[in-house]
């Protein structure tokens, strides 16, 4: 395992500061104001306020200056789709040395721009150098060139200290780095070629800010499993909220790149999503992917996901308990309080200038379908529960699962793929 006496366990918490003072861009403006309209007449200004388009109309010229080839591993090809398309807005490349350690220790860009977790570009080859062009390929497909600015070894048990709260490998973001990720990380400058391939269809930023409504909130609900009948009510009451806007719309927005080992593939909850949206087809909600790899860095990647739906158009994020949230794979113990996330987003709201909007703890119950458990509580009405373990057995042995829980199209499609 690479770098793995490098990740000691430590019980020091990690860094949620930024710098407090804002800095002024070269147009004289803070790079943290939020406009109140946008060009394409949507409310949410992309971060840093330009949306980054990387995609070459000369794609041969710039394949003619590689001088090497990267196959791209899947966590790489959704950095380099995310950077090339926008997603990533205002980077324009893989971080360099001064960015990475800038972003690790102080959640932010060295202009001070809030940004929650390094994007970097790793590799074990020697031979790589500043200065060197590289194609970046996934499979036969060519996606993008990089520059390269520099070369450094990274300081992976800070980075993980400060991004994740731990350098223990038993968080699964800490195992990552230290036994995914090479020996050095790279900067440089990307060029987009094509996009990805995929099973799916991830729309650019570009093309989901034209499918939004002009002049309107847009809360974005971030999932990386199944939507079931709670998530549906937690996401379509978060409308009602009472720092959005009466006419607000959500963007049901699931990571469908590289989560935890035993999540549901991508490709399957990609198939409960588009079989969810035909059966509601509610016309207050849009649908989008995201190819996202997940980090499950809890409150510093509330603050990213928060800054990637900025960059697609969204105004707010539905925010959850534990979101993004592990346990310990040898205790099982929760890296994170179930509010820790929730709390960073609040307090970085207005810098990062998107609203945080609590998700509702709902319950279901017999008398009055789904309500919150302070109501069910309070009127002692009779809660009706299911556990994961007792769903996915009954997925696996055909029985029937209740229409509270989970909907008829998504229960068919899992049990289709399993």
């Amino acid at each position: 395992m690479k770098f793995l006496p490098l990740l000691v366990a430590s019980a020091t918490a990690f860094s949620l500061t930024a710098p407090a003072k804002q800095q002024i861009n070269s147009r004289g403006v803070s790079p943290l104001r939020m406009s109140a309209s946008t060009s394409d007449g949507l409310l949410a200004e992309p971060h840093g306020g330009k949306l980054v388009d990387l995609m070459t109309e000369d794609v041969a010229g710039a394949v003619a200056k590689a001088t090497k080839e990267i196959q791209l591993s899947p966590r790489q090809l959704c950095d380099v789709e995310l950077i090339m398309n926008g997603g990533f807005s205002p980077l324009t490349g893989f971080m360099d040395e001064t960015t990475y350690k800038h972003v690790v220790e102080n959640m932010a860009l060295p202009d001070g721009l809030i940004f929650g977790l390094p994007v970097v570009f790793d590799t074990d080859d020697e031979s790589l150098q500043p200065g060197d062009v590289a194609l970046l390929k996934d499979g036969d497909r060519d996606i993008a060139t990089i520059e390269f600015t520099d070369k450094y070894i990274p300081d992976k048990p800070l980075e993980c200290l400060k991004c994740y709260g731990t350098s223990q490998i038993e968080h699964p973001g800490s195992l990552m780095v230290a036994t995914e990720r090479g020996k050095y990380y790279m900067g440089g400058k990307v060029t987009g070629l094509n996009l990805p391939i995929r099973d799916f269809v991830c729309k650019t930023p570009k093309e989901v800010r034209a499918m939004l409504p002009a002049g309107k909130d847009v809360v974005a609900f971030q999932c990386r499993n199944p939507v079931h009948r709670a998530h549906y009510e937690l996401f379509t009451r978060a409308l009602d909220a009472p720092n959005l806007g009466d006419d607000a719309v959500v963007l049901v927005h699931p990571t469908c790149g590289p989560t935890q080992a035993d999540d549901i593939p991508g490709t399957v909850r990609y198939q409960t999503y588009e079989v969810l949206k035909e059966e509601t087809k509610n016309p207050r909600t849009t649908w989008a992917y995201l190819p996202y790899s997940m980090h499950m860095a809890g409150p510093r990647e509330a603050i990213q996901h928060s800054m990637i739906r900025k960059n697609f158009g969204c105004t707010a994020f539905i925010i959850g308990r534990d979101m993004a949230g592990s346990k310990s794979s040898v205790t099982g113990d929760d890296f994170y309080g179930a509010y820790d996330a929730q709390d960073l987003l609040k307090e970085k709201s207005a810098e990062l200038g998107v609203k945080a909007v609590p998700s509702l703890n709902l319950v279901y119950t017999e008398e009055k379908g789904y309500v919150t458990a302070d109501e069910a509580e309070t009127e002692g009405l009779t809660k009706k529960t299911l556990s994961g373990t007792k769903f996915r057995k009954a997925l696996r042995a055909g029985e029937d699962i209740p229409e509270w829980f989970a909907f008829k199209s998504v229960v068919k499609v899992l049990r289709d793929n399993m």
